[in-house]
This record gives C-alpha cells, sequence and structure tokens, in this order.
C-alpha cells in the first residue's frame, strides 16, 4: 500500500502562483510514476502532469508553459509549481502515485485532494 500526503493548496489572485507538494510512504514497485490530476467544478477529473522516475513527462495543453512538475526521487515527493493562475484552474488538485513491474501492470493510488482557488 502507498499513502500519499497532499500540501500547498489554497486562495489565489488571478496571474498568481502556488506550489503543491505530495510525498508518498509505503511499498512500491519497480516502475513508479507522479502527478497531478484535477476536477474542476462540474467536469471529470483531468491530467494536469504526471512525470516519471525515468524522467519522462506529460503536461495538460491548457497548463503547459505555466506549471512545472517535479520529482524528488529520494524524498518521494512530488511539486507542482503553478504560475500565471487562472479562474479556470480552480479545482480540486489530486496527487497520482502509479507504481507496478511493469508499464501495464501497475495500481493508481491518490491523495485526499487540495483545493485550489483562484478569484479576486
Amino acid at each position: 500500500q502507498v499513502q500519499l500526503v497532499e500540501s500547498g493548496g489554497g486562495l489565489v489572485q488571478p496571474g498568481g502562483s502556488l506550489r503543491l507538494t505530495c510525498t508518498s510512504s509505503g511499498s512500491i514497485s519497480r516502475l513508479n510514476a507522479m502527478g497531478w490530476h484535477r476536477q474542476r467544478p462540474g467536469k471529470a477529473r483531468e491530467l494536469v502532469a504526471v512525470t516519471s522516475s525515468d524522467g519522462r513527462t506529460n503536461y495538460a495543453n491548457s497548463v503547459k508553459g505555466r506549471f512545472a512538475v517535479s520529482l524528488d526521487n529520494a524524498k518521494r515527493t512530488v511539486y507542482l509549481q503553478m504560475n500565471d493562475l487562472k479562474p479556470e484552474d480552480t479545482a480540486v488538485y489530486y496527487c497520482l502515485h502509479r507504481t507496478g513491474p511493469t508499464y501495464t501492470d501497475y495500481t493508481d493510488y491518490w491523495g485526499q485532494g487540495t483545493q485550489v482557488t483562484v478569484s479576486s
């Protein structure tokens, strides 16, 4: 089992910045990826940014150039630096840790979610 602890959400004005942090603990497999999804009001959960222990990174088009995901493997901590925030970034942000022996055999673990509100 993997446990995830998130922090860093809050209220910010448009154009502002926030940094989300998520630390993982527990038993993991050989291949790992960590990152963030979000669920905006009335919408399905969607990918924001994910990075893997082998350095691959994937961003949603809507956040490219504004958000940056980074992973500290030693601390098993993933960060999401969010800059130039917009009202449409308002959502509950969920940390994800994907772990498994192969790229097709894996388990997803989710954090409890942290609210990010962008409003003036």
